[in-house]
């Protein structure tokens, strides 16, 4: 496994990471200890969480796991800006909490405060602004809750940081226009991009990996197979989705060209030098070998070229 410099950060990250959303979602810790031993064998060592994952249960999990490997071994990122509050009449299978979103100085200091303890560690290496876009509040509370990160949340995440609580941090969202953003108003350490720099989604485009690149922000890339549109199995996807057309050309291209397709969606994020990390995030414990021995597999230029004219951009 190669690791990248994650920017200005004494952080290192393995150029595959570890998306821990679904393990908050496996009925079984057994499930979930299996496919995380998986994920560490095949030499991964970042690991994404959030509170928002699982209700609290995958930070919990991923924490419980962690805490048999000696902590300079890996590197571990979880979000701020969603805080779990108890709430009664849940099914006894899930976790008895609601989200509250609170992107302030205090609203980051008690979801700092809430992982940790969660977690179970000594520390956390990254910590990101969770889903800070309008897509997922409304562009009013968007609004209205990036004033607040802007005016107390980022004060807060500096300060963690100069105290040596945290080593990076930024935001991890969906939407590219938010990174855009809050690029030219934050300095940030690291943006967390899912689904928008993929083989067949490219919106992400020239301007956002240019300020990238320009600002020497690197960006860690999640959702890389599309909702797991990009396996070989998943072909078929809602026609109604505007993804379905590039989903479906691509999908010819790997079979007509004798190319794994899985490989080339882990590949090509990982060709441009301002990303750090690209994330997987099956629960298969099997599957994820597949995957992680699939960035060796040469992909011809010419294959690459077609894959390229045929994104959405």
């Amino acid at each position: 496994m190669k690791f990248r410099q994650l920017g200005a950060s004494p952080l290192r990250l393995s150029e595959i990471g570890y998306g821990a959303s679904r393990i908050g979602d496996l009925g079984s810790v057994l499930d979930c200890e299996a496919v995380l031993e998986a994920v560490w064998d095949c030499g991964i060592r970042y690991f994404d969480t959030a509170p928002g994952y699982g209700l609290g249960l995958s930070e919990r999990r991923l924490g419980d796991f962690l805490r048999t490997q000696e902590r300079s071994s890996y590197v571990l990122s979880t979000k701020v800006g969603k805080i779990l509050t108890p709430v009664g009449g849940r099914p006894s299978n899930v976790m008895p909490f609601d989200i509250a979103y609170d992107y302030s100085y205090e609203g980051v200091m008690r979801s700092f405060e809430f992982s940790m303890a969660r977690l179970g560690l000594s520390s956390i290496d990254i910590l990101l602004a969770d889903d800070l876009e309008a897509p997922t509040l409304g562009r009013a509370d968007y609004r209205r809750h990036l004033a607040k990160f802007l005016e107390s949340g980022v004060k807060a995440l500096d300060e963690l940081k100069a105290n040596g609580d945290i080593a990076a941090f930024g935001i991890g969202v969906n939407d590219v226009g938010v990174c855009l953003d809050v690029m030219q108003r934050a300095k940030l350490d690291c943006i967390m991009l899912t689904g928008r720099y993929t083989l067949i989604d490219r919106t992400a485009g020239t301007r956002l990996l240019g300020l990238c690149q320009r600002t020497a922000t690197p960006l860690i890339v999640a959702g890389i197979l599309n909702g797991g549109t990009l396996l070989e199995e998943n072909a078929e996807r809602d026609v109604s989705d505007p993804l379905a057309p590039f989903a479906k050309t691509a999908q010819e291209i790997a079979r007509e060209s004798g190319v794994n397709l899985a490989s080339a969606a882990l590949q090509f994020p990982l060709a441009n030098s301002s990303v750090a990390s690209a994330l997987l995030g099956t629960t298969d414990a099997q599957r994820i070998k597949g995957l992680v021995a699939g960035i060796k597999e040469p992909i011809p230029d010419h294959v690459w070229s077609r894959f390229n004219s045929v994104a959405l951009n």
